[in-house]
């Protein structure tokens, strides 16, 4: 398709998204990057983890959203003491009729909140992979397909240190984007407190299932030129060998990102492109993305730690130096 062809089908498409930003704006106030990257990841088809202290509205902005897609939303909080079962489900024995029916658990759904993630054993972040990875959901001996869309987006306990178990690292490069919330505004802080004394409005339904599918199907088509996919590629496996472009982190990273990381920066990076209303990704897109891409993906070393580098410093190193095309 070419690229007028394809900027023709988003300018149809992306002021249904508009929309959604104006909607959500209605409830949360601020917070416009969020709301973005939860819309990459719709655009992605892909999960998201949102790292915030509390009472950011985190949890505010993903209800929101799933309102105003018309998908259904669902809320796990993610506790010491909860089991695999009580996120997927379980087969149940009925004694009168001697047999098991299935009790579909709380990741039936479209959009799953999974709050405090990290809070739970690691059985139960394991069981979400199946769910993330392969949209379906194995209770006993039958496989459940799970409904599309489906995003996790997910909320680790940045501050809590009695308690929080370490995630997983499959399920971490699940995550197309690790999206960190700062405090708002001091002018964004005082609207919050005014608007606290307000009734919530309802919002309004501006977007449908279909309209997503055929928004994800416009966005794989973005173009993303030889050359700019080179500097994506160039870009990931510098965080393996970050001493080939930046001699001083040559031993910073203990572990960079994977090729799952070069097809995330793509896809991110054409879903910005969509929302801009191009047809095509450019250099800025990928470095826009990219720190939300790798902020999950690279590994410090002990050194590194111990100099204060931190996967952000060293990704925002890295996109000063890699050549962009």
């Amino acid at each position: 398709m070419e690229v007028e062809a394809i900027e023709a089908r988003v300018a149809e498409l992306a002021p249904a998204f508009a929309r959604v930003r104006t909607e959500v704006g209605r409830v949360l106030v601020g917070q416009r990057a969020l709301v973005d990257r939860l819309l990459i990841g719709l655009l992605c088809d892909s999960h998201i983890l949102i790292e915030g202290v509390p009472g950011l509205a985190k949890t505010t902005a993903v209800m929101a959203l799933s309102r105003c897609l018309g998908l259904a939303g669902g809320r796990v909080q993610f506790t010491p003491d909860l089991l695999p079962a009580d996120l997927i489900g379980t087969q149940i024995y009925r004694p009168g009729t001697g047999d098991f029916v299935t009790r579909k658990g709380p990741v039936f759904t479209q959009i799953l909140l999974a709050d405090e993630i990290n809070r739970a054993p690691p059985k139960v972040q394991s069981a979400l992979l199946e769910a993330m990875q392969e949209r379906q959901v194995t209770i006993g001996e039958t496989t459940h397909a799970l409904a599309r869309p489906f995003l996790v987006l997910a909320t680790p306990d940045p501050i809590e240190q009695e308690g929080p178990y370490p995630r997983p690292a499959a399920q971490l490069d699940r995550f197309l984007l690790k999206v960190r919330v700062g405090y708002p505004t001091a002018e964004d802080e005082l609207n919050i407190a005014v608007r606290s004394a307000e009734p919530r409005p309802d919002l309004d339904v501006v977007m449908d299932a279909d309209t997503i599918a055929k928004a994800v199907a416009v966005c794989r088509s973005i173009r993303v030129s030889d050359s700019l996919m080179r500097y994506v590629v160039a870009l990931v496996r510098a965080t393996r060998d970050p001493g080939t472009v930046a001699p001083e982190l040559a031993k910073a990273v203990a572990v960079g990102a994977s090729p799952r990381a070069s097809i995330a920066l793509a896809a991110a990076a054409r879903a910005t492109a969509f929302l801009d209303g191009r047809g095509y990704a450019l250099p800025e897109d990928v470095k826009a993305v990219a720190p939300d891409v790798f902020r999950h993906r690279i590994l410090p070393s002990y050194e590194a730690e111990a100099d204060g580098m931190d996967a952000e410093r060293i990704a925002a190193r890295l996109l000063d130096l890699v050549d962009m095309p």
